[in-house]
């Protein structure tokens, strides 16, 4: 075979055309295939973009379940703790007024008992006022009977 140097083309140079001409080509395609297709990249994007904003929407929504379902433990949890306080405060409330009304029947026993001393001492100082008078009586009344009767004999007389 006979080449010559102008008409042929070396390897390299050829490899060098066909790379920039598919280049161009290549990019005229894409560029072509963008401006054809760019809606409904944009429609993908959105699609996408709302795809991650329900799953962002669902995951809070479980996050809210969650976090409420947290708290009603947590409050089932104080009341039931309050429950026990206010239980426990009514039991020591109520030891505390029993042995309250304990001491206050005590006491009052006491003071019955008081009352019951004082009572004989008066029954004993009544009976004391009661021999008082009659001796007073007897002390006052014999004289004066006595004189009476000196005096009615000396009427008589």
């Amino acid at each position: 075979m006979v080449t010559s140097n102008e008409n042929t083309m070396s390897k390299t140079e050829i490899e060098q055309f066909v790379l920039k001409l598919m280049e161009s080509r290549l990019q005229q395609v894409v560029e072509e295939y963008i401006s054809r297709n760019d809606g409904r990249i944009k429609e993908l994007a959105l699609v996408e973009r709302v795809v991650r904003v329900e799953e962002e929407l669902k995951s809070l929504r479980e996050m809210s379940e969650l976090r409420f379902d947290a708290s009603e433990k947590r409050f089932d949890v104080l009341q039931k703790t309050m429950n026990e306080r206010f239980e426990a405060l009514l039991r020591e409330m109520n030891a505390r007024f029993e042995a309250l009304q304990r001491e206050m029947d005590a006491r009052f026993k006491a003071v019955d008992k008081r009352f019951e001393s004082v009572d004989k001492r008066f029954d004993a100082m009544d009976k004391r006022f009661t021999t008082l008078q009659w001796m007073i009586g007897v002390v006052v009344g014999i004289p004066a009977l006595v004189i009476a009767i000196a005096q009615v004999i000396q009427l008589l007389k």
